[in-house]
């Protein structure tokens, strides 16, 4: 049985997440980044004897199009599957179940979901930290369960939250800017999942393109790129109550 994870994630947080998942695994980890821009992943091969980690952030209740996109060119082979969405203490919503039947249109056998908190993206004062000890514990013992599972003859799908249709997907009004700091070294044009900056002028930011993933915020080593502190601001606050109470990690199995 081979262990592949297959994971978008342009800040770092769900890829904390997938790491923990398949550590407790205990076994060679080969990786797919969704966020390579590069990658030829029609041509990732997998086999019915997989076990694969999908792992993707909630990007306002949905699964960020551009990690659909890519996913939709992998051939499944009917390897078996447990789908995560990662998400910062808001809310998941309808992320869960989409990631879910993505894997199915492209022949996986889904065994289990995980919804699973860390640091939220943008506001960072929400799951500040996480995933944090006890999150890690946690997931650790989700990890036991879903390989369990994955060796034994019981391979049912779980059943998984969420609403058919999806939510309607949200526009992508915070877009990164560089200031006079940038010294336009093109760190965040190379390591653009949507191709959003071009590399001959990396202070510029192509809207159209962006969503919002705040990698090149994450990766500029002259904290050069910034989102509007204003927006930020009113959209923190827009979920502040929702929050405010520390969400649970979530096993569908």
């Amino acid at each position: 049985m081979r262990v592949i994870q297959i994971v978008f994630s342009p800040t770092g947080g769900t890829q904390r997440v997938a790491d923990t998942i398949t550590d407790a695994w205990g076994q060679p980890v080969e990786k797919v980044d969704l966020s390579d821009a590069k990658a030829d992943f029609a041509a990732v091969r997998l086999e019915k004897e997989d076990l694969v980690l999908l792992s993707v952030p909630s990007f306002g209740g949905r699964v960020p199009a551009l990690a659909a996109q890519r996913l939709a060119k992998l051939q499944g082979n009917g390897a078996l599957c447990a789908a995560v969405c990662v998400y910062g203490n808001r809310a998941y919503e309808d992320t869960l179940l989409e990631l879910s039947d993505a894997a199915k249109q492209c022949g996986f056998r889904v065994i289990a979901g995980v919804a699973a908190i860390a640091e939220h993206s943008i506001m960072h004062q929400y799951a500040t930290g996480r995933p944090d000890a006890q999150d890690k514990q946690e997931l650790q013992g989700f990890a036991q369960k879903i390989l369990e599972k994955a060796c034994s003859s019981e391979l049912s799908e779980p059943q998984i939250p969420g609403n058919r249709p999806y939510k309607k997907a949200g526009g992508t009004a915070l877009i990164p800017k560089a200031d006079d700091k940038c010294i336009s070294c093109g760190l965040c044009a190379a390591n653009c999942p949507a191709q959003a900056i071009p590399k001959e002028n990396p202070r510029e930011t192509d809207s159209k393109k962006c969503i919002s993933c705040m990698r090149c915020v994450k990766q500029c080593p002259q904290s050069a790129r910034k989102v509007n502190s204003a927006m930020v601001a009113v959209a923190a606050l827009a979920i502040k109550k929702a929050c405010s109470v520390r969400k649970n990690n979530e096993l569908y199995i």
